[in-house]
């Protein structure tokens, strides 16, 4: 990975749902492989969701965040306002037209499709974050 690679969006703090079903999982892939791109960090939603006062001003103070949730249900929407903490981008997998089920073995084009949407929900929001988002290495 090149140091410059997505160096515009190193500061977008990454928060996912890694619930029991495949669209939690495709989350949580997702937001991994992306912070290991240089796309954003990946942040301890349990931190927040426990109201553990560093994690929540860190989530607070971050200048770009994305949530993602798996399902309509919303549980790491639900963290974040319950912590108070102005939600600023979201996405839930299966409005991609991801339908939740019960299999592990995540698709390769799945978690592409998932990364792909953070960084299109995060891309007016990053400076050069357009840039950023077609920049190959951040695939």
């Amino acid at each position: 990975m090149s140091s410059d690679c997505c160096a515009s969006s190193s500061n977008v703090m990454i928060l996912s749902c890694s619930g029991g079903s495949n669209v939690g999982q495709l989350a949580n892939q997702a937001s991994v492989e992306l912070t290991q791109e240089g796309f954003g960090k990946m942040f301890c939603l349990a931190g927040i969701g426990g109201h553990l006062s560093g994690f929540v001003q860190s989530a607070r103070d971050v200048p770009t965040m994305v949530v993602i949730d798996g399902c309509s249900i919303g549980c790491a929407k639900a963290i974040i306002e319950h912590a108070d903490i102005s939600l600023r981008h979201y996405l839930v997998l299966t409005d991609l037209g991801i339908e939740k089920n019960k299999n592990f073995a995540l698709d390769r084009q799945l978690i592409d499709r998932v990364k792909d949407a953070v960084k299109g929900a995060c891309a007016s929001a990053v400076p050069g974050g357009e840039k950023a988002a077609a920049t190959s290495c951040c695939r």
